[in-house]
């Protein structure tokens, strides 16, 4: 299949209206890149809301429940973040990705601040030192990443898609993700916030290649030239859903497993990294690298994994439900219990090392 190369020819002249012209493009990518952060970092908050009410009569969804599918509130939330998704997606198109992206870590501004005054929920000295390295390291390799070469066609998209390089990188983010959501999700889910997020992270860098395809396709339509008939378009409209689902459920379970605080900014640069890394592979965007923007990446994804770390240390996990203070005890475990005065102890034959549980209070009982 011939494609046409990406387009890569010099720059339009600088006359007066071209220059009022992208100023205009640049101020309403501004202005929509702001909004989407400010809808997104407000959707965590409602979604959290959301999830807590859902817990507190039922299966909480970092436990694997689905109960908040019925609440209210977790869809307004889902709302809110749609439509800063498409204010983001909007704001692409008129700014340059190097203005649009690095004003997503606004978004996390205002999900710490509205966790703090709604949620209650605490980010230590240490924490907000680690947000601030997490946000900084990101935009720092953002401005120095490669610029993008836009496709105009979804025949352009699938060719640069097929290519072995790229397709090493997705089968690599399909078996990290299997590996993260069969294995380490049962085990550490509940206690390494890098699990979740890790998934969410790793499926989005190809929802963000997949949706872009069909936004290409999108435009062309509305031009007249209907995309509807070329089944590479409607492979990567079923890509982009499977992934945005994914994320969607791994997502719920970080945010009603982790502290909010923790959960924005932690997902926001590991995102941000592996996206930029999709996007480099696909459009094979590092070849015209200096050796001082290389430099700054480097520095940059220091910078990220020392906030990541930093974050991680002084996050501080939710309070358990109810549900989760009377689950039943597991049935291999010794048990002690002190109430009263009274003594009492159980022992498991079968079992050659367990647990040992105290309990000191009698109303656990009650």
């Amino acid at each position: 299949m011939d494609v046409p190369p990406l387009a890569s020819g010099p720059p339009p002249p600088d006359d007066p209206a071209a220059v009022a012209a992208r100023y205009a493009d640049n101020l309403k990518g501004l202005l929509l890149a702001v909004l989407s952060s400010a809808f997104i970092g407000a959707s965590f908050i409602i979604k959290k809301k959301g999830l807590r009410r859902a817990g507190s009569s039922g299966t909480r969804a970092g436990s694997g429940g689905y109960r908040y599918l019925l609440e209210p509130l977790w869809w307004i939330g889902m709302v809110t973040m749609i439509v800063g998704e498409i204010a983001n997606f909007v704001a692409y198109i008129f700014a340059p990705a190097v203005l649009v992206t690095p004003l997503g870590a606004l978004s996390i501004i205002v999900s710490a601040v509205l966790a703090h005054f709604i949620l209650k929920e605490r980010l230590h000295r240490m924490g907000i030192l680690g947000c601030v390295l997490c946000v900084v390291g990101s935009t720092v390799i953002v401005l120095h990443a490669p610029e993008e070469k836009n496709p105009s066609s979804v025949e352009q998209i699938w060719y640069l898609a097929t290519q072995p390089a790229f397709l090493l990188y997705a089968a690599a983010v399909v078996a990290v993700s299997v590996v993260l959501m069969v294995h380490c999700s049962p085990r550490y889910g509940q206690t390494n916030i890098m699990v979740y997020l890790g998934i969410c992270s790793v499926v989005g860098s190809l929802t963000v290649m997949s949706i872009k395809a069909v936004g290409i396709a999108i435009t062309l339509t509305l031009e007249g030239i209907n995309q509807a008939g070329y089944f590479q378009t409607w492979v990567f409209a079923m890509a982009a859903i499977t992934c945005i689902i994914l994320q969607l459920n791994y997502l719920n379970k970080a945010l009603d497993t982790f502290n909010t605080a923790v959960v924005s900014p932690v997902y926001y640069a590991m995102f941000t990294i592996l996206t930029i890394v999709a996007s480099a592979i696909m459009f094979k965007d590092w070849s015209g690298q200096s050796a001082s923007d290389i430099a700054s990446e480097i520095c940059g994804f220091i910078t990220v994994l020392a906030g990541t770390v930093v974050l991680h240390s002084t996050r501080e996990r939710d309070p358990p439900s109810i549900s989760d203070l009377y689950a039943p005890l597991p049935p291999k475990i010794y048990w002690h219990v002190q109430g009263n005065g009274d003594l009492g102890k159980h022992k498991n034959d079968d079992l050659l090392s367990a647990d040992f549980i105290t309990l000191v209070r009698q109303d656990y009982f009650i």
